[in-house]
This record gives structure tokens, C-alpha cells and sequence, in this order.
């Protein structure tokens, strides 16, 4: 009998084929060495192949392990290929790169705009640029967002012809933040622009395909049967999100909640949704199944079925990844073959990456085959860990132990992208998952029946207290001041590591293989090594910190793991503002706040701290010149003070200046052509990012 390894990977083929296709992808991301050397690559690869079939019998029977080495050497190249061409950037026909200053877009919705705090936002496609009224055609995406106060009339498939230019897609560039401008870069979107009514002219035409007008009218009329029916904002917004994955209406406080307890699984369209539909299709075309003649439209109803729920729900990749694996096991059943698990989630994982490659960056993509992996690991040794003869007790120790099972390769993930561990989530998961559950299916029986209006009513209100209960029941849990252990910070490698120990300590218990065990002791080993000299670095490290928060201003002075806050005091009630802006930064540097920070002075305007000197101007001030000039190590300017710089330079010798977020733009422009006939080095936060001075 072959050793268990070589057996699984005989068993696996395609985690042997995804394994190399995904290097290519991340090495085009990293080092980007482009088409040539990916094509040139390709070619010398299948040139070698070729040319081992000439090879003897012996010889190849020799060396059969280069042809290995050769295809996997292929699949490399084949995904760093798959990456140039769908990196929207390297096409030639990408607008960013053909359209000049005065151009005009004719662009074209491709979705229904979204109502936001301030604007209306939609998704659309450049399709040409106009140049001396002659249309050149483009291809890719750019954000549209238009003010309230617009006359709004658009829909998906509405044409505009834009007079106004548009700019590159920016991330706030704080410390630790998300990076939004590569979430919209992965999605083919590059840039944006913010329109007035008099900075966009709609069109006559329309452009929109029948099946996508179907998707978006389908789920339309889903969302007006939920808001009909289901009484209570919080509980119809839940609903739809339960449902088809709309979230635009969904509260953010109770999103928190969710996530805070370890249960916004539930709220994202997954596997577990695609499962119960999968079961309820199964036994509605059982009658079809059951027969050899017929068992070909059961399935093949079955996957059109699954599918089109799938594009309903946004086709996000945790429901892609579920389509394609339960198609996969369809039709394997259909041909009477099974297949392993791992070789299905694999062929998945290939399937998508082919799709997009850059769903292997994705969070919800990550998180969703590491829970499925997980469960079909450690879901056994955790649930042989008890015995329990209780028929009705043994299935709750069943769900807490694919609850258990599902968080050993998960967490390390979610440490790293969330930095915080929910430590009730045994409490919230034994709950919000069968409840979850049952409101999904009470929600597709309400659509099913909502041309009855008096029972969909019913249903309705049933489903509502459903929501009502498991939203109070995950509110509660979270009240509790125990329940959250929040800030832990973790890097890329410490997860690796941390990673690796979970797996081969599993591997360890399950086959009590004694070089299972020792790996896992040199990953735990070298993770305590690595986050021991984090935790010393974050001791000694003396920084300053000028976050970009749009119309605020924000400093943190930074002395090993303390810091002390000056700046707008908005912030400090603003809970948004200050964990989407701030709070990344803090986390990332493991950072307390202490307002008696050593060495520290601070009088009026003018600040010490380390040796540093820092002055802070947020208001109209007249300064006198001064022999001789006072050194200024950091100018900080905030709002729109009436400022000459070459009136200040009389009075300090200023070596860096930095605009804040508080700083209007057009002011900002004026001092920057100030600043470089001075030679005076700048720094604007809402271009370039938050301003980070280390002083050690």
C-alpha cells in the first residue's frame, strides 16, 4: 500500500495543480514581472514537456519527477498570465491611460445607484472617451457618485456622457487602515468622481442586458415583498441581507454587534444558505433524481436553480466557492462518483481563481475554504472527544463541535484582518445558526406566497419577531464587558506560523505523527520569537502621527505602547469616525492612551516632545520677524487660517510642514507653491496618507 502522502495527493490532483497556479498569481502581484517573462516562461516549459515524450521508456520512467517539476512550473506561469490579463491596467484599451485633461466619458451603469449618507453612489463602465467629439472606445470601471441635491432619475443601463475629469480611487492612508483603493483595484475599478447635475448629461439610449435587468428587477420586487411584509428598519434590513445579500440598508451598529460576537457569518451569503436551498431543492426534484431517465433535468434544474440564487445574492466569492462546490458534487452523484472533499474545495478554489485572481486577497474568500477545511479536519477528533447517549444533547454537542472545529484555522485569520477575538461565540453560533436557519427558510416561503396578502402578512410578522429575537439575543451577548477581547495585533508572518502550529498540532493528534509534533513546536517557537520582539519594538518606538480625517484634525504623540491625543474633540464621541480612521493605527502600534506622556511640553501652539519642536497653526495669527530665527522641526496646519509662508519664514526655519485633513484643498494648493519656492519640505494627509514622523 502506497504511503498515506502519496495517496493523497493521488486522491487530491487539482490541490497539486492549485498549489503552483496560486504562487504564479501572488509572485505577478509582488514582484510583477510581467506578460514576456510569463509568456517566454509558458513556452520554454512546454517545450521541455514535449520534448520528454521523446525520451526512452527508462528514461522517463528515470526522470518522471521532472515532468512533475515542469508542470508545476507551467501552472506558475499560467497564474501569473491569468493575473497580467485581468489586472485592468496592463489592457490597452484601459481609459487611465488614454484619457487626457478635457476629455469627456460616456460611461454606462451597471448597477442601480445606492443611497448613501451624503450622495448616491453606482458602479460603471467607461466606454468611450470623447476627444474632439470622436469617440476612442475604453474599457474599465470607475465610482459614480452624485450629490442629493441632483435631480435623480438613472438606473442600471443608464448612459451618461461626463464633462467632468476623474480621480484615481484613494485610501486614507493611515497606519493599519484598510486598503480600499487595492479592494477596488481587484474588482477592476481605478478611479472616481464625485457629479453635480451640471457635471453629467443622460443620454436616450439605455444599455442593459436582459438577464442582468432580470437579476436586479428579481431582486427588487424580493426587497419590496420584505419591506411590505416584515414590520421594524432593523429586522427588514436583516431580512434582506439574510436573504440576497443586500446590505445597503443594513444598521452598522448591529453589523458590529454581529461581528463582535462572531456571528456576522450569518448576515454573508454562504455556504451555509447555499446548503439549506441545496436540501430543499433536493427534495422537491427527488421524483426526477430517483429515476436513471430523468435523473440528467433533476440535476441539471438542481445547479441552474443554485446558480441563479447565487447571482440574485451578488455572487460574492463565500457563495461562488459554494456554487461551484456543490455543482461539483452534483454532477459527480449524477455520474455515480464521488470524490473527496479536499479535491472538490480545490477545484473550486481553481475555478475561482481562474474567475478572479485576486479573490485569493479577498477576506470572505480566506476565511470561508479556511472554516470548510477546518471543519472537515477537526470536526471528528472534537466531536470523539464526548460521549453523550442523548440523542437531543448529542446534536447540540454536534453543532458546538463544527462551531469548535471551524474556529482552529479561522482565527488566525481573523485576528489578522479584525484584531479581535469574540470569546462567546460558542454562546452567539449555538443560537444564531439554526435561528438563522429557520428565518432564512420562513423568508423564502414568504416570497413563494407573497401573492396572498393576508398570509404573507402573517408570515411576515413571524419572520420579524424571529429577527427581533436573534438581534436581542446578539446584542445582550455583546453588552457583556467580557465578551469582546479587542486590539490584538498579529503580522503576516506571525499568522503563517501561527497557522502552521494549528495545523500540524491537529495533524499531530489526529495521526500522532512524532514530526507532526515537532514542527508544530518550531512554529509555536518561532511565533513566540516573533511576537516577543514585536511587543519590544512597540516599547521603544517614539513617533508622530498626522492622520488624514476628512474636515478634522488628528495627532497622536507616541511614546512606546502610550499616546496622547491632540486634535479635534469631535472625535472622541465620534465611534465611526475614530474606529475607521484612528483606531487601525493605535492597534497596528499596540497603543494605550496616557495624556501624561514624559518629556512632553506643550505651551499654546507650541509643542516639545523628544527634542522636537512642533507648532501647530489652526487659526488666523500675526508673527512677528525674529533674529534669529526660531528652528521648527514639524509645521502643522489646520482649517484655513489667512497664512503667508514667506511671511512665517521671517520668523522660523521650518524643516517639514504638513496639511491635515481640515485643510480644503484649494488652500492646500497655494501653500504647497509657497512651500517649494521656500525649499520647504510638505506633506498633505488627503493626497499622500497620514504623516508619520519617527523620532528613534
Amino acid at each position: 500500500m502506497p504511503p498515506y502522502r502519496t495517496f493523497f495527493w493521488k486522491k487530491n490532483p487539482f490541490i497539486r495543480l492549485l498549489l503552483p497556479f496560486a504562487s504564479g498569481i501572488i509572485i505577478q502581484h509582488y514582484f510583477q514581472p510581467g506578460l514576456p517573462i510569463w509568456l517566454i516562461s509558458s513556452l520554454i516549459m512546454l517545450s521541455l514537456l514535449l520534448l520528454s515524450g521523446f525520451l526512452s521508456l527508462s528514461q522517463r520512467m528515470k526522470y518522471g519527477f521532472l515532468a512533475g517539476v515542469l508542470i508545476s512550473l507551467l501552472l506558475i506561469s499560467a497564474g501569473g498570465v491569468i493575473a497580467v490579463l485581468k489586472d485592468i491596467r496592463n489592457d490597452k484599451n484601459w481609459f487611465g491611460s488614454l484619457y487626457k485633461q478635457g476629455d469627456m466619458l460616456q460611461v454606462t451603469l451597471l448597477e442601480p445607484p445606492s443611497e448613501k449618507a451624503r450622495t448616491y453612489k453606482a458602479v460603471a463602465s467607461v466606454d468611450y472617451i470623447i476627444r474632439n467629439k470622436k469617440p476612442i472606445r475604453t474599457k474599465g470601471k470607475l465610482i459614480l457618485y452624485f450629490s442629493k441635491d441632483s435631480s435623480f432619475n438613472l438606473q442600471y443601463g443608464s448612459q451618461l456622457l461626463l464633462n467632468q475629469g476623474p480621480e484615481p480611487v484613494k485610501n486614507p492612508g493611515n497606519p493599519g487602515s484598510f486598503n480600499y483603493r487595492r479592494y477596488c483595484l481587484f474588482q477592476g475599478i481605478t478611479y472616481q468622481v464625485f457629479l453635480k447635475d451640471s457635471a453629467y448629461e443622460l443620454l436616450p439610449e439605455t444599455k442593459a442586458r436582459p438577464f442582468k435587468r432580470f437579476l436586479f428587477a428579481a431582486r427588487k420586487s424580493i426587497i419590496n415583498t420584505i419591506r411590505e411584509n416584515i414590520p421594524g428598519e432593523k429586522e427588514a434590513s436583516l431580512a434582506e441581507a439574510l436573504l440576497i445579500g443586500y446590505k445597503d440598508d443594513l444598521d452598522q451598529s448591529l453589523v458590529q454587534s454581529y461581528t463582535n460576537t462572531g456571528v456576522v457569518h450569518v448576515i454573508a451569503i454562504s455556504g451555509l444558505h447555499l446548503g439549506l436551498l441545496y436540501w430543499l431543492l433536493s427534495l422537491l426534484f427527488r421524483p426526477l433524481l430517483k429515476k436513471r431517465k430523468t435523473r440528467w433535468a433533476g440535476t441539471l434544474a438542481i445547479i441552474l436553480l443554485l446558480w441563479l440564487f447565487s447571482l440574485l445574492a451578488g455572487a460574492q466569492p463565500s457563495i461562488l466557492r459554494s456554487a461551484v462546490m456543490f455543482s461539483c458534487i452534483i454532477i459527480g452523484e449524477s455520474l455515480s462518483r464521488k470524490t473527496t472533499i479536499f479535491n472538490t474545495l480545490a477545484l473550486s478554489a481553481f475555478i475561482l481563481l481562474c474567475i478572479n485572481p485576486f479573490w485569493l486577497w479577498d477576506v470572505g474568500f480566506q476565511l470561508s475554504y479556511a472554516a470548510v477545511l477546518s471543519i472537515i479536519v477537526f470536526f471528528r477528533p472534537v466531536y470523539n472527544l464526548l460521549y453523550i447517549k442523548n440523542k437531543l444533547l448529542d446534536a447540540a454537542w454536534k453543532l458546538t463541535a463544527v462551531t469548535l472545529a471551524a474556529q482552529l484555522l479561522t482565527l488566525p485569520i481573523s485576528i489578522f484582518h479584525f484584531h479581535q477575538v469574540p470569546l462567546l461565540f460558542l454562546f452567539t453560533n449555538f443560537l444564531a445558526v439554526p435561528l438563522s436557519s429557520i428565518i432564512l427558510l420562513a423568508e423564502l416561503f414568504l416570497c413563494i406566497i407573497s401573492f396572498i396578502a393576508p398570509v404573507a402578512m402573517f408570515a411576515g410578522k413571524i419572520t420579524a419577531w424571529l429577527i427581533w429575537v436573534m438581534n436581542t439575543y446578539i446584542e445582550k451577548i455583546e453588552s457583556l464587558r467580557f465578551s469582546l477581547w479587542d486590539g490584538l495585533q498579529v503580522s503576516f508572518i506571525q499568522t503563517i506560523f501561527l497557522l502552521a502550529f494549528i495545523a500540524f498540532a491537529g495533524y499531530w493528534f489526529i495521526e500522532k505523527k512524532s514530526k507532526a509534533f515537532l514542527i508544530a513546536l518550531c512554529s509555536l517557537l518561532v511565533f513566540a520569537v516573533l511576537r516577543s520582539q514585536s511587543f519590544i519594538d512597540s516599547d521603544q518606538q517614539q513617533k508622530i502621527i498626522v492622520y488624514n480625517v476628512p474636515r478634522r484634525s488628528a495627532i497622536d504623540f507616541v511614546n512606546g505602547r502610550d499616546y496622547r491625543f491632540i486634535g479635534d474633540s469631535t472625535l472622541l464621541y465620534d465611534d465611526f469616525a475614530r474606529n475607521f480612521h484612528l483606531k487601525p493605527a493605535r492597534v497596528l502600534y499596540r497603543l494605550s492612551e496616557n495624556n501624561n506622556l514624559p518629556d512632553f511640553l506643550q505651551s499654546g501652539n507650541c509643542i516639545s516632545f523628544y527634542g522636537k519642536r512642533i507648532l501647530l497653526i489652526n487659526e488666523t495669527t500675526r508673527f512677528l520677524p525674529a533674529m534669529p530665527q526660531q528652528e521648527i522641526d514639524l509645521l502643522v496646519l489646520s482649517g484655513n487660517p489667512k497664512l503667508y509662508f514667506t511671511t512665517l519664514a521671517k520668523t522660523f526655519t521650518i524643516s517639514q510642514v504638513v496639511f491635515d485633513g481640515s485643510v480644503p484643498a484649494w488652500k492646500s494648493r497655494y501653500w504647497k507653491k509657497d512651500c517649494d519656492s521656500l525649499h520647504i519640505q510638505w506633506h498633505d494627509v488627503s493626497a499622500d496618507g497620514a504623516f508619520v514622523m519617527n523620532l528613534r
